[in-house]
């Protein structure tokens, strides 16, 4: 279903594409790293990720550019043996909640799931209320609570699917 952008600009969710991120391209990822205000991440935690052997990093951008922009936000995650942690997942804030998040969820459980990955763990902002209802609209349940766990102030949901 098409989406009306505030600017009346329509964004088709289905007309983006998943793929990794280069490493010329963490200059235009980093400000929409700069947008998740508990955990930035700076362009050498992004560059030590890309070549990290049990990282992925993936960034969703659409098919054809509007304004400039075509990377709409990107995903990092770990896999070892049968597990997978999910690092970081941010969409530039004027295009959530309209399906680009679920996008890149959707990517990375198969993703995981295609190479054996079967146990899943996240932190999340006990603040973060939109995106714990994406977690658990994929099956992730709390599992704990990290106090402290953000800038040594705020707490983290620890989720497990």
């Amino acid at each position: 279903m098409p989406i009306k952008h505030q600017d009346n600009q329509t964004v088709e969710p289905d007309r983006v594409i998943i793929r990794e991120i280069k490493p010329g391209e963490v200059d235009e990822i980093l400000p929409i790293s700069s947008t998740s205000p508990l955990n930035p991440w700076s362009k050498r935690m992004l560059l030590e990720e890309m070549t990290n052997p049990i990282s992925h990093s993936f960034l969703i951008e659409r098919v054809e550019k509007i304004e400039d922009i075509s990377i709409l936000g990107f995903i990092c995650f770990r896999n070892v043996g049968e597990e997978s942690e999910l690092l970081n997942i941010v969409i530039r804030p004027q295009y959530r909640q309209r399906g680009f998040g679920t996008k890149l969820m959707e990517f990375y459980i198969d993703f995981c799931s295609s190479r054996g990955i079967n146990r899943y763990y996240l932190e999340v902002s006990t603040s973060n209320i939109e995106a714990i209802h994406l977690y658990q609209c994929f099956a992730f349940r709390p599992m704990g609570t990290r106090k402290r766990f953000y800038q040594g102030q705020f707490d983290a949901l620890l989720m497990v699917r």
